[in-house]
């Protein structure tokens, strides 16, 4: 067990298809959470976490989610949509507190419906708890079998709702044993924002596949007045309500923050550290640092090495907004060749859209993207995207390219072909939605119409991320191999 005082530079060792997922065209995550616990008992936690929740918005945007801690007694507000369209001064003003947990939510196991919004809340005999949960547990059939076999009910689909209620039935053997006790038991990948009348709880699973990590609120130093804890998915979200990141929450750590101290504990044996490689590579902003790895940096260093790896004669790179941008600068400044904006993107569309075929996927694409012709006429065009998966994008890229008069489209991927379905936290297509599985590049190449097509190898990969012994990564996606043994195919 350790203090978290000064610990800054302590880190160790079926028809119905979203319009994010028509149009964009990506792997998408499942969720983020953020979690409060202000030292002063009289300060308003519900603003912080709302804000923590617009930056991490990116993450999630069918739900939001927002529980408050006041006088041993939890209130929680929730609903379908943006941070913003669930929240409003006046609902904001209602949720009184000095502790709280909050959560964006995109769907990857239970439906989406404001049944499965988090956070989860239990209110039993002894207390009140709330829950806000990133991942996915690759036993939670089991154990809500089990949990149902003893007589507790279940109101929701979410795996998420079988964390809750396990702390739930264990809250007897006191807050730490209900906590380990819980986490020992499930399996599959987790960051835990856990909301109590006594205290606030953060844990990841001992892989580290999904992130988390500390931050702290200025006056918060030892000794002092004011101040308070943070828990985020991601480092962009401290910046955003003015915190200092302090660093990331250990793979197998739990983190208890209450009125008299601020603790953590290694609650798992020591494991193969496996963080989500995809983190990097789009589903994180490019603002926030992973397990000492910044995450931009990440992606310059990818387009580098796809130049060094499979440069081509060109004369000018452009990314595909927005995560594909930085390793098109990469890739420009190692081969020389000029960087464009050349493709725009729409910020201001429905998140939702029923798109039963295949024309009418690729009619949203069109809707999301849109070329500045004058960039790219008459010019061998090097496209770098982050990653490739059902296809729909790509090719329809490379269509209005062509048709906005760039001779040549090249496309460049950032990450390895996505082969497998993920089983940790990611919105995975069924592996024979996955263009690249089973595929060869030239087949690849030429489904998508471009002149020429490369993948970062997964060397390259891990590269960018600057890998080692000690900081390795769930490849998953891309190899088939799972740090976590996954019984039989459920994709």
């Amino acid at each position: 067990m350790k203090s978290l005082s000064g610990l800054k530079n302590s880190n160790t060792a079926a028809g119905r298809f979203r319009l994010d997922n028509c149009a964009d065209d990506k792997l998408h995550e499942s969720c983020g959470v953020f979690g409060v616990y202000l030292n002063d008992p009289e300060r308003d936690a519900a603003s912080l976490v709302y804000y923590g929740l617009l930056a991490l918005q990116h993450r999630g945007q069918e739900s939001a989610g927002i529980a408050v801690m006041k006088d041993q007694a939890i209130d929680v507000r929730k609903g379908m949509g943006l941070v913003a369209e669930v929240f409003n001064p006046e609902i904001l003003g209602q949720l009184k507190g000095s502790a709280a947990v909050g959560h964006v939510r995109y769907s990857t196991a239970g439906s989406s419906s404001i049944e499965n919004a988090q956070p989860f809340v239990s209110r039993f005999k002894l207390g009140s708890i709330a829950v806000a949960h990133n991942g996915t547990l690759i036993n939670a059939d089991v154990v809500r079998e089990l949990l149902e076999d003893s007589g507790i009910g279940f109101t929701a689909s979410s795996d998420s709702e079988v964390i809750v209620n396990l702390i739930a039935k264990n809250y007897r053997k006191g807050l730490e044993k209900a906590l380990t006790d819980t986490i020992k038991f499930i399996k599959g990948s987790y960051a835990l924002a856990v909301l109590t009348g006594e205290a606030l709880v953060g844990a990841r699973d001992p892989n580290g596949i999904r992130p988390l990590c500390l931050g702290k609120l200025p006056g918060s130093a030892q000794g002092g007045s004011g101040g308070g804890w943070i828990l985020a998915s991601e480092s962009c979200a401290i910046d955003a309500v003015g915190g200092e990141f302090i660093r990331n929450v250990e793979p197998g750590e739990m983190v208890i923050i209450n009125r008299d101290e601020a603790f953590s504990f290694i609650f798992s044996e020591k494991t193969r550290r496996a963080v989500c490689s995809f983190e990097y590579v789009y589903l994180a902003r490019p603002d926030s640092v992973i397990d000492q790895v910044d995450v931009y940096g990440s992606r310059l260093r990818a387009g580098e090495i796809l130049a060094r790896e499979s440069a081509v004669a060109a004369d000018l790179v452009i990314g595909v907004p927005e995560s594909g941008i930085p390793a098109a600068i990469g890739y420009g400044k190692a081969t020389g060749t000029p960087f464009g904006v050349g493709i725009v993107k729409s910020r201001y569309v429905a998140r939702t859209f029923i798109a039963p075929d295949q024309d009418k996927r690729e009619k949203a694409v069109s809707v999301k993207h849109n070329v500045i012709k004058s960039e790219v006429r008459d010019k061998r065009v090097v496209l770098i995207d982050d990653s490739i998966v059902r296809g729909t994008t790509s090719k329809r890229l490379v269509t209005i390219l062509k048709a906005a008069g760039a001779r040549e489209v090249h496309i460049r991927v950032c990450s390895p072909p996505v082969r497998c379905p993920c089983y940790f936290g990611i919105d995975t297509p069924h592996r024979r939605d996955l263009i690249s599985n089973g595929a060869s590049i030239g087949e690849l190449c030429a489904s998508l119409g471009a002149d020429s097509l490369a993948f970062i190898s997964v060397e390259g990969l891990l590269e960018s991320l600057e890998a080692t012994a000690e900081r390795s990564y769930c490849l998953g996606c891309f190899t088939g191999e799972y740090p976590i043994p996954v019984s039989g195919e459920q994709r």
